[in-house]
């Protein structure tokens, strides 16, 4: 039984296992791509507002992921598109609020333009907060903060915790109370470094086109085990 009384404000999710899923099937590493995407995230969101979790995080590409051969690369574009056709539109009529953390330049044009339209016109939404990290690295988002404040003259005495954060790509975000990774894996491997000081970890097998509704429950049940004691 979960405890309404006791969710993570943010849950954030590592799409581990895609090309897993894929070779096991005997199938394109990019078929895993797009059942994670299509068949996959909307069911953990529609999951996430079922329990009353307001923010969830998926991260689907990542700055290292630039090392993977072209033709791999050119089929997640393809997925992007996809996502960002009919699947975008659905997760907006349903009140979600989008984000993107990373730098989307560096993807085609096209995607990049289509994603800002996305984030405008889900922008008054907020019945849930829905973040993807698209080329997101999280040493390259501190950097990338680190430079904006440098930019913005900040002077040393001012610079602090509080506006770190506010330079992050999470700005106004709360920071995840949960990360969970799929696929077997048992490391964050820099996702959200500065954010996730005091997350709770999980780590399943469960290749992510296979992660379920149900699994995530799980592991809403296993956070509420935990004893979050902060430093305390």
């Amino acid at each position: 039984m979960i405890d309404k009384n006791n969710l993570p404000k943010h849950v954030a999710v590592i799409m581990d296992g895609n090309r897993r899923w894929a070779k096991e099937r005997g199938l394109k590493s990019t078929k895993g791509h797009e059942q994670a995407a299509l068949n996959t995230i909307e069911p953990i969101i529609d999951k996430c507002g079922e329990l009353g979790i307001k923010h969830v995080t998926f991260w689907a590409f990542s700055t290292e992921n630039w090392k993977r051969d072209e033709q791999e690369l050119n089929g997640i574009f393809e997925v992007f598109r996809l996502g960002l056709g009919k699947l975008a539109v659905r997760f907006i009529q349903k009140g979600a609020h989008l984000r993107i953390f990373g730098d989307i330049n560096k993807f085609p044009s096209d995607i990049a333009q289509k994603v800002q339209d996305m984030l405008n016109k889900s922008a008054s939404n907020d019945k849930i907060f829905v973040n993807f990290a698209l080329n997101y690295g999280g040493r390259d988002e501190i950097l990338r903060a680190v430079k904006k404040i440098v930019k913005d003259k900040v002077v040393s005495e001012n610079i602090n915790e509080e506006l770190i954060s506010s330079y992050l790509d999470t700005s106004g975000i709360p920071d995840p109370d949960l990360i969970i990774r799929t696929g077997g894996e048992k490391r964050t491997s820099g996702y959200l470094p500065w954010q996730s000081v005091y997350a709770e970890l999980l780590f399943v097998d469960t290749l992510f086109p296979d992660f379920t509704p149900n699994e995530f429950e799980m592991a809403i049940e296993e956070y509420q085990k935990r004893n979050r004691r902060m430093g305390k």
